[in-house]
């Protein structure tokens, strides 16, 4: 990472989750499979579904509200709205333009990023060097997805495991010596076929041959996916502590993105780890992709389990196949 100009820090956080929950007995009624097979395989126990008339840009809307409230910022000071999503409204106007909007976000300039499951990590970093580089001051970064509109719900190894939600996050300056310290992002992209969605764009145009073939739903490789995650969540936390001349022992709090239980585990134990600091909410909220860690960091902050001056990591992986890293040395910028 370049050296900052300006440091940078996360100024406040919000999520939002729609009021569905959909639990491991309700897909029991729903395809051939068990409460104790998913939970045995994915640590997910429920997992929260959007409603009808709720789409990726109306949960970062009710998300970013609340980060920037707890920030003390109005919509107006926003330069720069970046969205993450991977089940955006529609392919354009990006979900970020209909966000800015709604917010009222007037002088900000709005984009969307899309890096599967990474994208809030790599969203991060392009907003952070906005900020650094003095181009703009506060930035607001959401990660919103509403999978269970892309998932094949008679496919019992992908049905179980994504929900919706959302979270953001507003960056700016903050003292010397604190902020994110380092980022590391990567791309595997011979990988790319074992995590996709096929059809629907200009490859494959929708057609009755994509739908008869399931071509508009989620496919994954599960086991190759799950090989490929432990592997580069380990080399990010590694990576990004070594560019900050931090060692393990240094790291404070390890927030992973949240797929599976045995990823996170097989992660905390290449570190040596303890759990208790490790966030850990797959069980209650499903894969929520892009927004994924900022959910996470919303509830480690919220339950006092990230103090100032703590070093945290956030780390991810996803379609693309990408992954990537942040280092963080936390700033309570509400002090």
């Amino acid at each position: 990472m370049p050296k900052q100009v300006v440091p940078v820090g996360i100024w406040g956080t919000g999520i939002y989750v729609p009021e569905r929950i959909l639990t491991n007995a309700d897909l029991e009624r729903m395809v051939d499979t068990s409460d104790e097979w998913i939970r045995t395989r994915t640590g997910i126990r429920t997992r929260y579904i959007a409603a009808e008339h709720e789409a990726a840009s109306d949960l970062a809307i009710q998300a970013a509200r609340r980060a920037l409230e707890d920030a003390g910022v109005d919509a107006e000071e926003i330069d720069l709205v970046i969205v993450a999503t991977n089940s955006p409204d529609m392919l354009f106007p990006a979900t970020a333009c209909l966000v800015q909007h709604a917010l009222g976000a007037r002088e900000a300039g709005a984009f969307d990023v899309q890096a599967g499951c990474t994208g809030f990590i790599y969203a991060l970093a392009c907003g952070s060097q906005f900020v650094a580089s003095g181009t703009a001051r506060t930035v607001l970064v959401i990660g919103t997805e509403v999978l269970s509109r892309l998932v094949n719900w008679k496919d019992r190894n992908t049905c179980v495991l994504f929900g919706d939600g959302a979270g953001a996050v507003i960056l700016g300056p903050v003292p010397e010596g604190y902020g994110i310290l380092a980022t590391r992002l990567g791309a595997e992209g011979s990988g790319g076929h074992l995590l996709s969605l096929p059809a629907g764009l200009s490859r494959y145009p929708a057609s009755e041959e994509t739908l008869a073939k399931n071509q508009h739903f989620i496919h994954m490789n599960g086991r190759e996916v799950f090989k490929f995650a432990v592997r580069v969540m380990e080399e990010g936390c590694r990576e990004v502590l070594q560019a900050a001349g931090l060692g393990l022992k240094e790291l404070d709090f390890l927030i992973p993105h949240q797929a599976n239980i045995r990823i996170i585990e097989a992660a905390a134990k290449r570190f040596d780890l303890p759990l208790e600091r490790v966030w850990i909410n797959v069980d209650r909220y499903g894969n929520t992709s892009a927004a994924s860690i900022p959910i996470a960091l919303h509830e480690a902050l919220v339950a006092g389990r990230i103090q100032n001056g703590n070093h945290v990591v956030l780390v991810a992986f996803g379609a693309g196949l990408t992954w990537g890293a942040v280092l963080m040395r936390w700033y309570d910028h509400r002090r």
